[in-house]
């Protein structure tokens, strides 16, 4: 076949129910004939409908964003096979050990995508980083108590104000 299906976990429903996304231009028959000759399953009865993507501003992934231009993304269709009550079908359990598919490379590689987000997404920083912080208040700190003398920047120069300065 030229097509994917995706089994869906749904809890909710009885065992003799299967519920899969399908491609928009799959219908029933076609669905019921794959499941008779791939798996010998008989379909008693298949509910459609196609599930409507909500309205989104500005096309993701657009080079130019337009915030006023709007769009509604690609549907899915979904389909509810309905199997005979001999045959019900019961997912397999979840597995508890996740090392075969790399589950902690995975969680790291993950966490490194959502670290290095979270710095593109901060933008300008408004004020200084805590190190910065820190630095700032054990200066203000020495200071307050006498243990050094300020002095005006512009004096790091030999005296000579910046603007005074010839380059």
């Amino acid at each position: 076949p030229s097509f994917t299906l995706t089994l869906l976990r749904t809890p909710h429903s009885p065992p003799h129910f299967a519920t899969f996304i399908t491609p928009l231009s799959l219908n029933k028959l076609d669905l019921k004939d794959y499941l008779w000759h791939a798996y010998g399953l008989q379909a008693l009865r298949i509910r459609s409908y196609v599930q409507q993507s909500k309205i989104m501003q500005g096309k993701p992934n657009a080079k130019i964003p337009r915030p006023h231009q709007w769009f509604r993304p690609r549907s899915t269709k979904r389909m509810t096979v309905e199997l005979p009550p001999d045959q019900p079908f019961r997912f397999p359990e979840a597995p508890t050990d996740l090392s075969p598919w790399d589950k902690d490379r995975h969680e790291k590689m993950q966490k490194a995508r959502e670290e290095a987000q979270d710095q593109v997404e901060e933008g300008p920083r408004i004020g200084p980083k805590a190190e910065e912080r820190d630095k700032l208040r054990s200066q203000a700190r020495e200071l307050l108590e006498g243990k050094k003398v300020w002095k005006a920047g512009w004096m790091d120069y030999g005296g000579v104000r910046p603007e005074q300065a010839r380059v």
